[in-house]
């Protein structure tokens, strides 16, 4: 029995190789490969937002409540995206509609700020009384001071209290006003006297019949900065402090600047202390010069008296031919001033007379009064080290040496007229050559490299694509290419299933005989023969099928 075994050329349907692929995996590869493939759609959607997400810059700090919940009203009107900071003490937006949006909001008068001025003067009710208008006027004027206290560079916030007392009809009796500042400083920053009297003499100046005495200015550490009405500062002691170092400092570093040039920067060490005497002394003397020497005495006053009482001379004696004659001529002492005793006696025979003569003379006097400046510089003293002169020889070797003494003596002329070296005062110039002691400045540690700022910050910044990228090579290798590879070669079916598909197949498959070998090839019969007995064995379904045409009558291809 002769059976021969035709190959059999059927051409298969068409079909789409994706379907078919899909179509052999199972239920759970089909999951997984659908897990896979929308897990990847997310990362590449999540890497591309986050590149185009803008940085986010801060709009408005520290804002108050109201002002914040305006401005966030305001932004959602103006479709502007905005986040809110851990506590929502600042408000941000992207960083390329910051300015755009600043101006936008600064157009309609946000943020207003929380310290409010006479803007609320605009909303009087009707029927306010006296008192709640003038307490309006207070705090009105009281934000507009703080608003300009505020603008300073120093300042970070300020209040300002002020005490209006109520004006009667009495003049006597009417109170001055008063006022406090306490202002808050930014980190870092002081006031000095100048800008705490620009703002004292701002206060007083913003309030009609205001000392400038009358206003105290306090920091947030309950300092007080400003003067006290007797004059007196509790922070006097500072400035003076702060006075002497920069006395200190400004003669120190004209030290420097006269001879660093001489001996290298770095070769020369300065110290200057300065005695400051900060006494305020005022003394006044009196000095009276006599008229008297070759001087000439002033006349201030002069005042003579005369009186005299004349009359004729009544006559005297006994009455006879002797009275009626004239007495006879009277003798003259021998040491009396003639016309002396001749008015005299003139003035015996005719009449009294008195007179009185004072004089007052001008005393000279000198008054001199002397106020001593506050802050005089009473004494100096400077010390100066220099180190050794550096020299290098014919074989490359540094030594050192010191400085000649007629050198020495040059510099420390140079220092005395620097510093304005007085001898009378006190004023003393140490000027030392000593050879300086190098220190070795300790060798830095090496930065491990995962501690350096530069890879920590570029790892921040890469940390997000790195773990999205790792996350998408992780979902591809376990989800997506196991489902590939399943589609790609189809699995085995068992025996029975695959005779079963074959015999309800139209077009059964026919594979071709193997070649012959050579122990077969001297009998054709019986190499047909083996070859079909393992068709059968190795594929049983396309036997059946070449029998099933067989009976069918169907003539074989």
């Amino acid at each position: 029995m002769s059976t021969t075994v035709a190959e059999m050329d059927l051409k298969p349907a068409r079909s789409n190789p994706l379907a078919e692929g899909i179509s052999r995996l199972d239920a759970s590869q089909k999951i997984k490969l659908g897990l896979g493939v929308l897990a990847l759609l997310a990362l590449v959607l999540a890497l591309f937002f986050m590149g185009r997400q803008s940085d986010w810059r801060v709009l408005y700090a520290n804002l108050s409540d109201r002002d914040g919940g305006a401005i966030v009203a305001q932004l959602s009107q103006m479709n502007v995206p905005y986040q809110y900071t851990d506590g929502g003490q600042a408000i941000l937006v992207p960083a390329d509609k910051v300015h755009d949006t600043r101006l936008r909001l600064a157009s309609q008068g946000l943020p207003r700020g929380s310290v409010t001025g006479f803007e609320l003067m605009e909303s009087n009710r009707f029927g306010m009384t006296q008192f709640q208008e003038r307490l309006t006027f207070q705090r009105g004027l009281e934000g507009e001071l703080t608003r300009s206290i505020q603008s300073l560079s120093s300042v970070q916030s300020a209040r300002v209290h002020l005490a209006l007392p109520n004006q009667n009809g009495f003049f006597r009796e009417q109170q001055k006003p008063s006022a406090s500042v306490l202002v808050s400083l930014f980190p870092g920053r002081t006031l000095d006297k100048a800008q705490i009297a620009g703002i004292v003499h701002l206060v007083a100046s913003s309030v009609p019949e205001m000392n400038p005495k009358a206003v105290s200015v306090i920091d947030d550490a309950g300092n007080l900065l400003s003067g006290t009405p007797d004059g007196h500062s509790q922070g006097a002691d500072l400035q003076k402090l702060q006075y002497v170092q920069q006395i200190e400092q400004l003669h120190t570093r004209r030290i420097l600047e006269i001879l660093e040039p001489l001996v290298g920067r770095g070769n020369v060490k300065a110290q200057v202390t300065a005695q400051v005497d900060f006494s305020t002394v005022e003394s006044t003397s009196e000095q009276h010069r006599p008229n008297q020497g070759g001087e000439p005495g002033t006349v201030r006053s002069q005042q003579v008296v005369e009186d005299s009482s004349g009359g004729s001379a009544l006559p005297a004696g006994v009455p006879g031919a002797l009275t009626n004659q004239p007495p006879g001529a009277a003798g003259a002492p021998i040491n009396g001033d003639a016309a002396a005793l001749a008015a005299a006696g003139a003035a015996d025979r005719t009449g009294n007379t008195r007179r009185e003569s004072v004089i007052n003379y001008e005393v000279d006097r000198t008054v001199k009064v002397v106020r001593e400046a506050t802050g005089t510089v009473r004494r100096l003293n400077a010390a100066v080290v220099i180190n050794h002169v550096t020299r290098t020889d014919r074989s490359g070797r540094e030594t050192t040496a010191p400085i000649p003494p007629e050198q020495l003596e040059q510099m420390t002329a140079l220092v005395r007229e620097t510093i304005g070296f007085d001898r009378e005062r006190g004023d003393s110039v140490n000027l030392v050559n000593a050879a300086f002691s190098a220190v070795e400045a300790p060798a830095a540690e090496p930065v491990v490299w995962w501690q350096d700022a530069r890879v920590q910050d570029l790892a921040t910044r890469l940390a997000w694509p790195a773990g999205l990228l790792a996350m998408g090579l992780l979902v591809l290798m376990g989800l997506v290419r196991p489902a590939i590879k399943a589609m790609r070669s189809p699995p085995a079916l068992p025996a029975p299933a695959a005779q079963l598909d074959a015999l309800l197949n139209d077009t059964p498959e026919r594979p071709g005989l193997p070649m012959p070998t050579e122990q077969t090839r001297d009998d054709p019969d019986q190499h047909r023969l083996t070859e079909a007995r393992r068709l059968a064995l190795d594929n049983p379904a396309a036997v059946a099928n070449i029998v099933k045409s067989w009976v069918n009558g169907e003539a074989p291809a």
